[in-house]
């Protein structure tokens, strides 16, 4: 059975990608040891999107998914030479709910979207990095989307308009989502500067600088003004 592209998963990747590189010879590469931290922030106003207007979202769509577990941490722009190493994702449609709501996959990736509920759902987006329509399907059934162009996905069901996920489509492999504790990993980073960015889909992006220097670990966190403060 396909599993979900996780951490580990995008890990393997990573090391398959570096493992086989023409010439076997030493990289210039050092890794990446961070955190992030959920924090809570003022009320204000909602960040635009040039993508979609905000949809009123029914609390049964959250999930128990853990919030920490929708942030993806990613170079920004980096650069990557060689074949471009591809996964498989499942986002399951269970509960009246996309799980997990936000999945990062790298370009040329497929994703499956297998209906666990007792009814009809529908798949589609509207986004400009993949526009498409799988039509209605009852349970048991799944299809597939491979996505071919970088960028962020929005996906949502027709049928039940609370329904939501979005697919970070990437054109590299450096990126990751945290673990429970906030705590993540990204290897096999070649030396040079770069912005790593902690992003989630109702705060966007918040950045730092980090340098990476071969076999050397550089460390760095990330605070995410998610929750509004009372």
């Amino acid at each position: 059975m396909r599993g979900v592209l996780t951490g580990l998963a995008v890990t393997s990747l990573l090391s398959i990608a570096f493992s086989a590189r023409p010439g076997g010879g030493a990289l210039d590469v050092g890794s990446i040891s961070g955190h992030v931290k959920l924090t809570s922030r003022v009320r204000g106003v909602p960040l635009p999107s040039n993508a979609y207007q905000s949809r009123g979202v029914h609390r049964h769509d959250a999930g128990s998914t853990p919030e920490i577990r929708n942030v993806v941490v990613f170079l920004k722009d980096a650069a990557y030479r060689g074949a471009l190493p591809v996964g498989h994702g499942v986002i399951q449609q269970q509960d009246e709910a996309f799980t997990p709501r936000v999945l990062a996959v790298t370009r040329g990736s497929t994703v499956d979207f297998p209906n666990s509920d007792p009814y009809f759902h529908n798949v589609f987006s509207l986004s400009s990095a993949a526009e498409f329509n799988l039509g209605r399907y009852p349970q048991g059934k799944s299809k597939s989307r491979t996505f071919t162009r970088a960028g962020l996905v929005k996906v949502y069901c027709q049928i039940h308009s609370h329904m939501s996920a979005t697919i970070m489509v990437l054109d590299h492999p450096y990126f990751t989502t945290p673990g429970l504790d906030g705590s993540f990993t990204l290897p096999q980073v070649p030396e040079g500067r770069y912005t790593i960015v902690g992003w989630h889909e109702r705060v966007g992006e918040q950045t730092s600088t980090i340098q990476i220097e071969a076999g050397r670990t550089a460390s760095v966190e990330l605070s995410l003004p998610l929750g509004d403060a009372p």
